[in-house]
């Protein structure tokens, strides 16, 4: 049912702010954790003694798209290296996953078995390798026979992740269909949960553990109906925007996530969210945008990934958060208590891996999944979906796009054509005064018949900044995609220690953000404006922010959260002006580690 395809890396490159946004990535954590990190490094996928379970599947599956769009031939070696491990070591029968001594296929939550059948379908498509298939063939056919035989059944993770299946499932039935493939989709369906019968316990959300409400298994499950529906023979329903609109009404962010430190949360900017639940919701967005072609998708994908995905991250990209929050006035271990649902006093720090492993592999995929879902294509027609500067060389047909949207809002495309095409340019809802080669032309997504040749497209729009309403009387400035923060000057103190074999020491050392400036702050009015600065070495830089807002605030008496000083209290505790109006420059969210975003209009 797919509306768009994907290109590959092969076709479809980085250029301007994105790539070199990938080159620090590659510099950072997701370049080196085959060095440094020994669940990579010695992990029981490669024949060594430490985890062998879902961290290098993770950790491969954004690896190998960003080594393949730099072209980077270390990394690609690198990545080669562990997928020849990986195959050397599977069964005949087709088993591929490690097992511990004295361990059964029984035993084993098949969560892995879902994820490495995709982290493999990945790599085939950026590498091409024709082992490849054969491999994710054998693997699968036997999670077939296992599965129909009742050796094993869904329990944990595998169930409630039971649609991750699809990715590799969907790529073997294209290429070769056989009946099993269709039989294996009805049990995982059948043996999966059902995230519908779910839906009470997000309304009024508990600090208790839970499947049913754990925010990576929540952002993960929203594609599931798509990617599924063909197999089991369905008709889509966009069953995603139902379960969304409910997690969004009584967990949802102002970057358009969802509370879930580690499970659902409720409506509150100083819960945390999970770095996993950021590249995992993006990557839903990304193929539900690809299966439906519904623009909602592909415009929520942008508000997460420009503002989510960066804020989580030190700027070298050496260091992450487990938990992000809206408003995060610093980042201090807590003590005796945390107000986390169910995540240690530690999961804000910035880190190797503060609180668990899990984001310290996943969290790679966020950048380059979204980098190969600028362009995309069907039947001969290509679509811009994300306005992202890279360039497209496929089928004849070369556009480079030269932009630094979102933080500015010109386009520039340049087209050289073997062939005619039709091209479309997906337009977010929220732009305003189009104009196409310097006339002003509707505001809806553009469709251009490019002829042979040469072909050059001038695109701008405006995107006004406003004051989006929150809930609890609380307002965030967004202009387009971005949301802004006041931020708050902070400095480090640095921690290297070993824990469990497990080395932190400079650059993947952990840090507390200990602030230095003020942050109780209210909009005096909805009077903003913006400045764009250009984007430098650094896109998301705190420092050096792309784009500014100035906005008239005054200090009021906010208050912290019972029990917890270095927190901010969930609302003020007064809109009444304590200071005098000053302006204050606001940044983009994903510029600001220490900030406050959601902020109340302050008593007149």
């Amino acid at each position: 049912m797919n509306k768009w395809d994907f290109y590959t890396t092969k076709e479809l490159k980085p250029e301007g702010w994105l790539l070199r946004q990938l080159e620090i990535q590659a510099k950072g954590l997701s370049g080196n954790l085959h060095k440094i990190w020994p669940d990579v490094r010695d992990s029981a996928w490669i024949g060594g003694e430490r985890e062998g379970w879902e961290r290098v599947p993770y950790w491969l599956d954004g690896f190998i798209p960003l080594a393949y769009l730099l072209e980077d031939g270390e990394l690609i070696s690198v990545a080669k290296k562990y997928i020849d491990a990986i195959i050397s070591k599977q069964r005949d029968d087709g088993w591929i996953c490690p097992l511990k001594e004295g361990q059964s296929e029984s035993g084993y939550d098949s969560w892995a078995v879902q994820l490495i059948a995709k982290t493999l379908t990945v790599y085939y498509q950026c590498s091409g390798d024709e082992r490849i298939p054969e491999v994710i063939y054998k693997a699968l056919r036997n999670y077939y026979d296992l599965l129909k035989s009742g050796n094993i059944k869904l329990f944990h993770w595998g169930k409630f992740r039971w649609f991750e299946t699809f990715i590799a499932l969907n790529f073997l039935y294209k290429r070769q269909p056989e009946e099993w493939m269709k039989e294996l989709a009805a049990i995982l369906k059948k043996q999966g949960y059902d995230y519908s019968n779910a839906v009470e316990s997000w309304k009024s959300p508990k600090r208790l553990w839970q499947f049913k409400t754990h925010i990576v298994n929540l952002t993960m499950m929203l594609k599931s109906e798509a990617v599924s529906c063909d197999l089991l023979g369905g008709e889509y329903t966009d069953e995603a925007e139902k379960l969304r609109e409910i997690l969004d009404r009584y967990n949802g962010t102002v970057f358009e996530g969802f509370t879930g430190d580690e499970c659902l949360s409720g409506i509150s900017p100083v819960q945390g969210t999970e770095l996993c639940s950021v590249v995992e919701q993006m990557y839903s967005y990304e193929l539900l945008y690809a299966y439906t072609g519904d623009s909602k998708w592909a415009e929520r994908l942008e508000v997460l990934a420009f503002n989510a995905l960066p804020a989580t991250i030190s700027e070298d990209m050496w260091t992450h958060q487990y938990d992000q929050m809206s408003n995060q006035i610093a980042c201090e271990k807590f003590f005796m208590k945390t107000p986390f649902g169910t995540n240690g006093p530690s999961a804000h720090l910035f880190g190797l891996e503060p609180n668990y492993g899990c984001c310290t592999a996943n969290f790679s995929q966020g950048f380059p999944k979204l980098a190969l879902s600028a362009f995309m294509h069907k039947d001969g027609t290509i679509i811009n979906s994300i306005m992202l500067p890279c360039r497209l060389n496929a089928d004849g047909v070369e556009i480079e796009l030269e932009t630094d949207y979102p933080f500015e809002n010109k386009m520039r495309y340049s087209i050289n054509a073997q062939r005619e095409f039709d091209f479309v340019i997906r337009i977010p809802s929220f732009a305003q005064n189009v104009k196409l080669d310097g006339k002003t032309v509707e505001a809806k997504d553009i469709e251009i018949h490019i002829n042979k040749g040469e072909t050059e497209i001038c695109l701008e729009f405006e995107t006004p900044v406003y004051l989006k309403e929150r809930p609890n009387s609380l307002f965030a400035a967004k202009k387009g995609s971005l949301l802004f923060s006041v931020p708050i000057a902070y400095k480090k103190r640095k921690h290297e220690y070993t824990r469990k074999g497990v080395e932190r020491k400079f650059p993947y050392c952990d840090y507390e953000l200990i602030p230095q400036g003020k942050w109780n702050y209210a909009f005096s009015n909805d009077m903003l404006s913006a400045t764009f600065n250009g984007v430098g070495d650094v896109p998301f830089s705190q420092s050096n922010p792309p784009v500014t807002v100035t906005a008239n605030m005054k200090r009021i008496h906010w208050g912290h959260r019972f029990m917890f000083p270095t927190m901010c209290a969930k609302t003020p505790k007064s809109t009444k002006p304590i200071s005098k109006e000053t302006k204050i420059e606001l940044i983009p969210y994903g510029c600001a580690k220490l900030r406050m975003t959601e902020m109340p209009i302050c008593e007149k």
